[in-house]
């Protein structure tokens, strides 16, 4: 395939997933050795409507956040690269998937990132528009309720992430595809690309004209779309990646 990509100079988009994360130590859900790939159950307690009606699973859900490995994660080789670009002065714009806020610990600018599906570190309930930090929400577990009720209404709350099953945020999903749109570069990191609609800035940005590149060590609905498609590992991948867009682009 063409590499003549890299010498392009306009806007970058990036679509990262949860690929770009396990080397923080946070396992995928569709790999190998993925959260669901192992224990399909645990898929159940990113389904809304299963959440809702089962106050068991909540209970669980609860558990499973306080136990997540991304509270003691730090941003990996991948996530410093993307900052670097951002500082080295491209225009980067990054859509994650991902909740661990790993992109802004490694120094990208919050407003660049897009977290589509919300964020582990803040609460809400789905009732009212009651919110509050997972930290806080966490002592209440710690202190004997299992699953914490809404102290203003007495809804369900769970944590500030989008489900299986829930609608997706208008306004953030414009901003995402908008981003798709707009890109002259269009990398997807560590995604199967089997979720949509997030998959689907992939044929926005080919069909606007950016050249797709997917660094994923698994196939993916969308390679025939890509310009590149790069298998080696995301740790060394993008770091190289970068420093290829960094550098003066040929004569």
């Amino acid at each position: 395939m063409t590499t003549e990509w890299r010498s392009r100079t306009g806007r970058i988009g990036v679509l990262t997933g949860a690929g770009i994360s396990t080397d923080s130590g946070i396992p995928d859900f569709r790999g190998p050795r993925g959260v669901w790939t192992k224990d399909p159950i645990a898929e159940l307690l990113s389904t809304y409507q299963n959440y809702v009606a089962d106050g068991g699973l909540r209970e669980r859900a609860w558990l499973a956040r306080r136990d997540n490995p991304a509270w003691q994660a730090v941003p990996n080789a991948a996530h410093n690269a993307l900052a670097d670009l951002e500082r080295a002065g491209r225009a980067v714009t990054i859509i994650t998937q991902n909740i661990d806020r790993l992109h802004q610990r490694a120094g990208s600018s919050p407003d660049r990132v897009i977290e589509i599906h919300g964020n582990m570190f803040e609460v809400v309930c789905i009732e009212c528009d009651y919110q509050t930090s997972m930290s806080a929400t966490l002592e209440r577990v710690a202190a004997g309720e299992p699953d914490p009720p809404c102290p203003d209404c007495g809804g369900i709350l769970k944590s500030a992430t989008v489900m299986f099953g829930q609608q997706m945020d208008r306004r953030t999903m414009t901003k995402a595809a908008l981003t798709a749109e707009t890109s002259d570069i269009f990398l997807a990191i560590g995604t199967s690309l089997q979720v949509e609609p997030a998959a689907s800035m992939c044929s926005i940005a080919v069909r606007s004209g950016a050249d797709l590149v997917i660094v994923n060590a698994e196939p993916t609905p969308y390679d025939a779309m890509a310009t590149e498609i790069i298998r080696e590992p995301i740790g060394t991948a993008v770091p190289r990646l970068v420093a290829e867009l960094l550098a003066d682009p040929p004569e």
